[in-house]
């Protein structure tokens, strides 16, 4: 006579569990980098929040659709050259500030990637003499 509790079976493996000794160990995959379109809207987004501007505010002001803005933003949608440059002017900043920001942008998360540590530069310098 079984001492198993009625109402449970009792499981047998036909094979121990045992990981295969060709397969190799799974790693971790590096992350993936970003998409130039997401980094733009980041940028975008950060600059009208700083602003404290809705997004009707600087669409209307860039003459884009709001709900077109908003897709930039969260990197849907890829813009043209004019419409980023529309965006930009209407945060007061220039097309090529835009895309400066946008690879300081790709700088960090490939540093961080990298697991190297760096702060922003901010053109501040001190001296102690």
């Amino acid at each position: 006579m079984s001492n198993q509790a009625p109402n449970q079976a009792r499981v047998i493996p036909l094979r121990p569990h045992e990981p295969a000794p060709h397969l190799p160990e799974p790693t971790v995959p590096a992350p993936k980098e970003p998409l130039w379109r997401d980094l733009v809207g980041d940028v975008l987004r950060r600059e009208r929040l700083a602003q404290e501007r809705t997004l009707k505010d600087v669409a209307d002001a860039a003459r884009i659709s709001m709900p077109y803005l908003s897709e930039v933003e969260r990197g849907r949608k890829e813009a043209s050259s004019e419409v980023l440059a529309a965006a930009a002017h209407a945060l007061g900043l220039d097309l090529g500030d835009l895309l400066s920001l946008t690879q300081n942008e790709f700088t960090q998360f490939r540093n961080r990637r990298q697991g190297r540590v760096t702060s922003p530069y901010n053109g501040l310098c001190l001296v102690a003499a």
